[in-house]
């Protein structure tokens, strides 16, 4: 599967946001899914199943427990095929990161206004 076609669902991207955070409990991401979309553990357990197979997820087993964590190799392809896009929103960020340093040098530049100076003699 592609990576669009695997981050093309909703509760799977739901997982891997979960799993960037750092390792989770197969029974966290499960409790976490179900609640939010309502639907059972076969269910996310078929999503977890997807996501290792295709390269998304790693698993390791703790005693009874089952870690999962993000593996970033297929998120790869999304970066590259996002690559000649961003210079649609590089330019916006550049422009946002200047206004943002402006207002942080008007803050810290010593006011010139009479009316909030106060008179210390």
């Amino acid at each position: 599967m592609h990576a669009f076609e695997i981050l093309g669902d909703p509760v799977r991207r739901r997982i891997v946001e979960l799993l960037a955070d750092g390792e989770q409990a197969a029974g966290h991401v499960g409790g976490v899914i179900q609640r939010e979309f309502g639907i059972s553990q076969p269910a996310v357990s078929q999503h977890l199943r997807v996501l290792r197979e295709n390269g998304f997820a790693t698993v390791r087993r703790e005693g009874a427990r089952r870690l999962y964590a993000v593996d970033a190799g297929p998120l790869q392809q999304v970066d590259q095929w996002l690559g000649p896009y961003r210079r649609f929103w590089s330019q916006r960020l550049d422009a946002l990161d200047v206004e943002v340093a402006r207002g942080k040098r008007a803050r810290r530049a010593p006011s010139s206004n009479p009316e909030t100076e106060r008179d210390t003699t």
